[in-house]
């Protein structure tokens, strides 16, 4: 193909489950020698030692941007980043802006985006959990109402977009960017020697994440979680990397002393993404709260308990190996938890287009429709002056 263009994206990362999505795009676009990719870091989670080992291990440059928000309200931190990033705009002068995922970051870089006429992508477009109180969910509605082109995992985002009736020009189904790095790092992962480290055996540990206010904040829902992993630790050692806000709930509610009694239990600070990549897919079974996972266990094809009352992932439970509890109790967690830890999940299977070639797609439909603009727009100059 005749190239008539040259361009500048801007990608967006606010969080370390945007590096994820971030890497394999960046990585792809680089294929394209008229295409130029910068990253822009918003800082909204930083952690020194955490942010870079995932810069790192994932093979990502150092930012081209570093806003430095840090973390605060929603409102104090999206209104940060906007001021930021509307400097980074007008000096840059970018061709398309690029944001992944659900996170204030996301929201806060695409209403700057298109209050400057400045095409936007979304990845991780249309998915929807039905809950409006989440905050991601807000973020992700609003940011998919304002997109040029919205590129989409699973084809239930397909079906919420049509029904909030965004034009379906916009839209393309093109697959996973979390599976793209998870493809392209796993033998890297597979090299670690954490588990000889930990004394642990293939398959024959449970592994657990909880991060989410309305599983961690609450005194109660502590106590709850403790009574799981007590009764997941009499039959199986269980892992635990402990997120900064759990960490900080359970020292604040005088329960962290009694997580580190419960025997079987080894507790981590949080990981790398190739440390964790490696402890998913080596353990018998996973419980958590988190979005990624769900889907990186549907690929691995290891079972997981999710503790939420939706998900905005409805394939990881059509096709996967997700199960969704929506009530914190302990006796339903334990009750699911056996029945699961007893359950062949051989019949699961891999969602449509999660192959590891996301990004090459969706930098190919960009690269074309930029080119394609382009040569229409020098056909109409050329008739004008014909």
């Amino acid at each position: 193909m005749e190239i008539h263009y040259s361009m500048k994206i801007l990608n967006i990362v606010g969080a370390r489950p945007n590096f994820v999505k971030i890497a394999p795009l960046h990585r792809a676009f680089q294929q394209y020698d008229h295409i130029e990719s910068k990253i822009v870091h918003t800082g909204q989670h930083y952690d020194e030692r955490m942010s870079d080992i995932f810069f790192n291990q994932l093979e990502m440059p150092v930012p081209d941007y570093y806003l430095g928000v840090g973390s605060g309200s929603h409102a104090r931190t999206t209104a940060k980043i906007m001021v930021a990033f509307e400097k980074i705009i007008l000096e840059e002068k970018p061709d398309l802006v690029l944001v992944v995922g659900d996170v204030n970051s996301t929201l806060a870089c695409a209403i700057v985006t298109k209050k400057m006429n400045i095409k936007l992508v979304h990845v991780e477009a249309g998915l929807r959990s039905g809950d409006r109180q989440m905050p991601e969910e807000v973020n992700r509605i609003l940011t998919d109402s304002i997109s040029d082109f919205l590129f989409v995992t699973e084809q239930s985002g397909m079906v919420n977009l049509a029904k909030e009736g965004v034009d379906s020009s916009k839209v393309f189904f093109v697959g996973n960017v979390m599976i793209d790095s998870l493809c392209y790092y796993q033998k890297k992962a597979e090299k670690l020697l954490l588990l000889q480290q930990l004394k642990l055996q293939p398959q024959q540990y449970a592994l657990m994440t909880m991060h989410r206010p309305s599983n961690v904040d609450e005194a109660p829902k502590l106590q709850v979680i403790l009574e799981v992993i007590s009764a997941v630790c009499e039959n199986q050692p269980l892992v635990f990397p402990l997120h900064p806000r759990t960490l900080k709930k359970l020292k604040k509610h005088n329960l962290f002393k009694r997580l580190k009694a419960i025997p079987n239990l080894i507790i981590l600070e949080p990981q790398g993404y190739l440390e964790f990549l490696l402890l998913m897919a080596n353990s018998a079974l996973i419980i958590t709260d988190s979005g990624g996972v769900q889907e990186e266990s549907t690929y691995l094809k290891v079972p997981c308990l999710t503790i939420r009352d939706t998900t905005e992932r409805p394939i990881t439970i059509d096709l996967g190996t997700n199960t969704l509890i929506p009530v914190l109790e302990a006796d339903l967690v334990i009750k699911k938890y056996k029945k699961t830890f007893n359950t062949s999940h051989q019949q699961s299977s891999i969602p449509p287009l999660w192959d590891g070639k996301t990004a090459q797609r969706i930098a190919h439909i960009i690269d074309e429709y930029f080119n394609d603009l382009t040569v229409e727009n020098e056909v109409t100059e050329q008739s004008q002056y014909a």
